[in-house]
């Protein structure tokens, strides 16, 4: 028996407070094995992405999950097997890309501008975190997988 398909719920709108920090561009939630669960971009950007589509958000949340899985397998080698990753930051000459941990099998990922206040953004991304973690969680799916039983 097939299994069911859920949708999941958009979360883009919880990551409003970040956006309105300056400097921050966009914002987005992924599941760990990289489904987009949620994004929003900053209100009358420009420049060459000055909005987030969700075409473009899926592409960054397969690309945040790759990264997250290779940030884990590199501290796993530096630092022994158990060891977690809290943050990744990249750095490029047009800003910077923060990814963290936002609850069981979720990521959260923020683009900014070169000028932001990155010390800030970690932080806020934080204070979203425990403010909200359990709704960007991201539960396994494999659930739906199994047979019915009955």
């Amino acid at each position: 028996m097939a299994g069911a398909i859920t949708r999941l719920p958009d979360v883009g709108w919880m990551l409003r407070p970040l956006t309105e920090i300056p400097g921050v561009r966009h914002a987005v939630v992924v599941s760990e094995d990289g489904l987009r669960l949620g994004h929003i971009s900053a209100e009358g950007l420009s420049g060459p992405v000055p909005h987030l589509g969700v075409d473009e958000a899926e592409s960054l949340s397969a690309a945040c999950a790759a990264l997250t899985m290779t940030g884990l397998s590199t501290v796993s080698l530096l630092f022994g097997q158990g060891a977690g990753v809290r943050q990744l930051m990249l750095e490029s000459e047009h800003g910077f890309a923060l990814f963290t941990s936002a609850g069981a099998g979720a990521h959260l990922g923020v683009a900014t501008d070169v000028d932001a206040d990155v010390g800030l953004v970690a932080q806020q991304m934080q204070v979203l975190v425990a403010r909200i973690g359990a709704h960007l969680s991201s539960q396994p799916r494999d659930a739906a997988d199994r047979p019915h039983e009955g």
